[in-house]
């Protein structure tokens, strides 16, 4: 029997069983089928860009296809990882092949750092989480707003590396880029520090589907803390160091 909390995934497998839980919604099936046709007939114009692109939908379908899908309605650890796959994998890896348009009138970086940042907290209050996985269109909400708030920024961020590089940028719009890939970092870290120092289980949605798991849901949730505070956090700081090196590589000067 479905278990109505899990919309979407479906109820909490078994160890036993997991690997037969597969997802294989025709709809979700079809819109990435029609996203690696994009990629491949309009994506970006470099050598790499179909690549980064095609790798972008190959995660899309570990995260939402394969039993990653139905693990993270057992484990909070599991729905992590699958966040954080969306947000510092697969939406860099989109922005690089699918840039905005009209690039002279972004929002400011800062402004995209603080929307996906107050993206990502409101997500991960308990009670909007579990909203976030009781119906469907609750559950693909969180998921695009996830992915889109991360895609913009990672946009941001790239087009001001691209414009440094071609020589374009000055200072403050290098500090305004580390700013942002800082706070971000910062903002991330300070979640991911909250959910592994809790001193109960927060997310009422896994208390007893850890059990079966042998990890307690306390435990499962520390695990799930540690994920947001250091793996998540090392693409943007990738991206700082990156800017810092150009920074401080010297200059060629013609004679």
């Amino acid at each position: 029997m479905s278990d109505p909390i899990i919309a979407y995934c479906g109820p909490a497998p078994l160890p036993a069983d997991l690997w037969v839980r597969w997802n294989l919604d025709p709809v979700l099936l079809a819109v990435l089928g029609l996203a690696a046709f994009v990629v491949v007939r309009f994506g970006g114009h470099r050598p790499n860009d179909r690549v980064f692109g095609l790798t972008a939908v190959a995660l899309m379908a570990v995260i939402f296809v394969s039993p990653l899908c139905a693990l993270s309605s057992a484990l909070f650890s599991a729905r992590v990882l699958h966040h954080v796959l969306l947000i510092v994998a697969v939406a860099p890896l989109l922005a690089l092949v699918f840039p905005a348009a009209n690039s002279s009138r972004r929002i400011s970086l800062a402004a995209l750092a603080t929307i996906h940042a107050v993206v990502l907290w409101l997500w991960h209050i308990p009670g909007l989480y579990a909203w976030g996985l009781a119906s469907v269109p609750a559950y693909w909400l969180m998921q695009v707003s996830l992915l889109g708030t991360a895609w913009a920024l990672w946009n941001g961020v790239f087009a001001a590396m691209a414009q440094h590089r071609g020589g374009g940028g000055d200072g403050s719009q290098m500090v305004g880029v580390l700013v942002a890939l800082i706070g971000t970092i910062a903002q991330m870290g300070m979640l991911g520090a909250i959910i592994v120092f809790a001193p109960e289980p927060l997310y009422f949605v896994h208390f007893l589907a850890t059990i079966p798991w042998g990890i307690s849901p306390l435990a499962d949730q520390q695990l799930a803390g540690l994920l947001m505070w250091v793996p998540a956090a090392l693409p943007y700081a990738a991206a700082g160091l990156w800017l810092l090196w150009r920074a401080l590589a010297p200059h060629e000067t013609t004679p």
